[in-house]
């Protein structure tokens, strides 16, 4: 039997060692790795199908990443007792990885690409995101798939104003930023963040300093690919069939349409039509074109369209770099026309419609008791989620049939970056005990429908009475290069967005950045280009800022009359059995008498949601009296509940829901100065008695006085104790003297 082979190489990552083996597990994948990183262990496979998929104009690219709960040592809930859909989490992962890889396969590709990233082991401080990109990389790279890489990515924290690699628990809390950067040895591919307003000359630096260690792994791929070669564990690089118009075809086919498609989009800038009346312009030129050329190449439909459409790509791209004008007429650094409404909905708690071109968001915000809160069900640290953002993208809103579904990848993924942007904004929970649910729906959508959705989610916070910490816009920008030329595009729509080079959405507040993502469709950009993008994303950002102030520059003072009021309160720990009774009796109880939602966390905190605040109020006086504590020197005003010969019953602490308050025994020595013969002389039974308390008997029982609350008659001698305290205090003072 043939000696197994192994290769193994490890690298420093943040301080910690990530170790990239192949040969042991999964030896038929095209390329496989195991990646671990601490005690994360990732399994990574890379595949290619044989032949290229028929009838397809697209790179069928997969990526999948597996979460598997033994990984934390988890059985997974429900009913099957097996993991299910992907996570929220998993889906962004799967996309974090697909972005940075996607633009670096050969163009004309059409076999299909499937890298599966199977999480094995999780230890909280290394990422197993990061494990597991780093593993797509490897893994593409010593297989037979063409692919332009390596690359490699890492997450950059700041600290103190002191920038960290892959930040373990402990930092990534005390962190202002979570940053992720992926790229080749040469340029940046993608980036993704979330930020406590940083400015962007920060983002920019910690960008850079990201990249500086994907240039050390992507050397370490690529040595690691070199030895694995030279042990038969790597696999020479296979030359797909690629999907590519004869060159001769090409050359005739965009001669014969190149002067009409110019013409139809010089109209389209001249006369500044909408998307909708560019579409129609263009497609009916296109339409044309096609079947004119059919005529004469009747075999070659699929050729025909691509080359109009390169060509059209091309014309539009040029206009941009060399007369510098976009297809609407507008400036590079210019934002289309800005509507903004609040409150437009009479029944929400909050609402905000956010116009920008032909892109247009209605978010909706929705308060909700503590309980309401997302319960997280994953491989991560977070078990519940009280801010939660939603993003709806309809087929009308393009104005296309589709079926209605449940969310993709891209609604997962524009909710999560709308959340990342607002949730720094987010008031804690003490100053503000509530859980928000925000619902972006696009209702019109011509490009960065994801930044609309923020200013729209931000209008709607405001009109529901949130008290955000700063107002927060974002804007989308695009890149236009060609060889050395660059363009940089403030507010791209979706034709800039389709046929450019770059998506750069940047959001934040005045002061500073809260979120980016940058897509990048070519081989990477540098420097230059990533801060000229920023510093007109800045003005851009403002302007929009700038427009939403002029309606509402403030959360309302007051919470909509249909939102839940939260009314709060603390209580020892050791009551919160009483209020909750066995098997849950008592605070049962209290909801059906108040209609209220109650929710007590171990601490004691109890947190009352109600729509009615005297309801609320109502379920707060109940909890109150369940968990009072009486002292020794309070004074209550009771109603005498018993009488017995040895005094009377006074009930200090009213019952509630139909049950027994708290009550103490006033003894008939207490009752009055004088000496009582009999306790009726004094009180009966239902009359108003004010007390004080006195102390507790040996059974823990109260002890009432009434006595100490009335003046004693003139001239009637003090009580024996008394007499007893004051002969004591002279033998003490005798004794000191002498």
């Amino acid at each position: 039997m043939q000696q197994q082979k192994i290769l193994s190489k490890s690298i420093d990552i943040g301080g910690r060692q990530m170790t990239i083996e192949t040969g042991r597990v999964a030896k038929q994948a095209g390329g496989a790795v195991l990646v671990r990183y601490g005690d994360t262990v990732v399994l990574v496979n890379a595949t290619m199908a044989k032949q290229p998929r028929e009838g397809i104009d697209f790179f069928p690219l997969t990526v999948d990443y597996e979460e598997r709960l033994y990984a934390v040592g988890k059985i997974p809930g429900g009913f099957i007792k097996r993991e299910g859909r992907p996570s929220e989490k998993a889906t962004l992962t799967a996309r974090l990885i697909d972005r940075p890889i996607r633009p670096l396969f050969p163009k004309g590709m059409r076999n299909e690409v499937q890298v599966i990233a199977l999480v094995l082991s999780v230890d909280k401080d290394n990422p197993p995101e990061m494990a597991a990109m780093v593993g797509a990389s490897a893994a593409l790279h010593i297989s037979e798939i063409p692919f332009n890489g390596p690359i490699g990515g890492v997450i950059v924290g700041r600290v103190d104003n002191k920038l960290i690699i892959n930040p373990n628990i402990a930092d990534a809390e005390k962190s202002d930023m979570h940053l992720v950067v992926a790229g080749t040895g040469e340029a940046v591919m993608m980036v993704e963040a979330g930020a406590k307003e940083v400015p962007e000359n920060h983002m920019l630096e910690a960008i850079v300093f990201g990249h500086e260690k994907v240039r050390e792994i992507v050397k370490f791929i690529e040595d690691f690919r070199t030895e694995a070669l030279a042990m038969g564990l790597a696999k020479e690089k296979y030359n797909p069939e690629l999907m590519v118009v004869d060159e001769e075809l090409e050359s005739i086919i965009t001669q014969k349409v190149s002067d009409e498609i110019r013409s139809a989009i010089q109209d389209c800038i001249v006369k500044q039509l909408s998307k909708k009346e560019r579409e129609a312009l263009l497609d009916g030129v296109k339409d044309k074109l096609v079947e004119e050329l059919l005529e004469q190449y009747p075999e070659e439909e699929k050729a025909i369209v691509s080359v109009i459409e390169n060509v059209e790509k091309k014309l539009v791209r040029r206009f941009i770099l060399v007369d510098r004008v976009r297809i609407d007429g507008r400036a590079l650094n210019e934002v289309r026309p800005i509507s903004v409404e609040v409150g437009i909905l009479p029944r929400t708690h909050g609402s905000g419609l956010f116009t920008r071109g032909q892109t247009q968001v209605l978010s909706v915000v929705t308060l909700g008791a503590i309980s309401e809160e997302q319960i997280l069900d994953g491989l991560g640290i977070e078990e519940t989620k009280r801010y939660m953002h939603h993003y709806n993208f309809p087929p009308f809103s393009t104005g296309e049939t589709k079926p209605m579904r449940s969310p993709g990848r891209r609604e997962i993924g524009h909710g999560a970056l709308a959340e990342r942007a607002l949730e720094p904004m987010i008031p804690p929970e003490e100053k503000f005990p509530y859980t928000i649910r925000i619902v972006s729906e696009v209702l019109e959508s011509n490009g960065s429908t994801s930044m609309g959705s923020v200013c729209g989610s931000c209008l709607a916070l405001m009109d529901a009475g949130v008290p955000i910490k700063a107002p927060v816009a974002g804007v989308a920008m695009g890149l236009i290069k060609e060889g050395d030329e660059f363009a940089v595009l403030t507010d791209i729509q979706g034709i800039e967005d389709h046929l450019g080079d770059m998506d750069f959405k940047v959001a934040g507040t005045a002061k500073g950045v809260t979120a980016l993502q940058m897509d990048i469709k070519i081989a990477g950009i540098d420097r230059e280009i990533l801060q000229i993008a920023l510093n007109q994303a800045n003005e851009g950002r403002m302007h929009i800022l700038g427009k939403m102030l002029e309606v509402i520059d403030k959360p309302r003072t007051d919470l909509s009359p249909y939102a839940p009021r939260i009314i709060q309160t603390v209580i020892d720990p050791d009551k919160i059995r009483d209020v909750i009774g066995p098997g849950g009796k008592i605070i049962k109880k209290i909801i059906e008498e108040t209609g209220v939602d109650i929710d007590i966390e171990d601490d004691g905190r109890v947190f009352i949601a109600a729509v009615n605040p005297d309801a609320g109020y109502k379920a707060l006086s109940i909890v109150e009296k369940l968990t009072k504590d009486v002292e020794s020197g309070q004074i209550y005003k009771g109603k005498v509940v018993k009488i017995t010969d040895f005094g009377c019953f006074v009930e200090i602490i009213p019952g509630v829901l139909g049950l027994p308050g708290k009550d103490g025994l006033v003894h008939i020595s207490q009752l009055a100065h004088e000496r009582v013969n009999k306790v009726e002389d004094v009180v009966k039974e239902g009359d108003m008695l004010e007390v004080k308390v006195i102390g507790y008997d040996n059974q823990g029982r109260l002890k009432l006085s009434h006595k100490d609350l009335i003046p004693a008659p003139e001239g009637m001698e003090k009580p024996r104790d008394n007499r007893r305290s004051q002969r004591n205090q002279r033998r003490q003072q005798n004794y000191k003297t002498s």
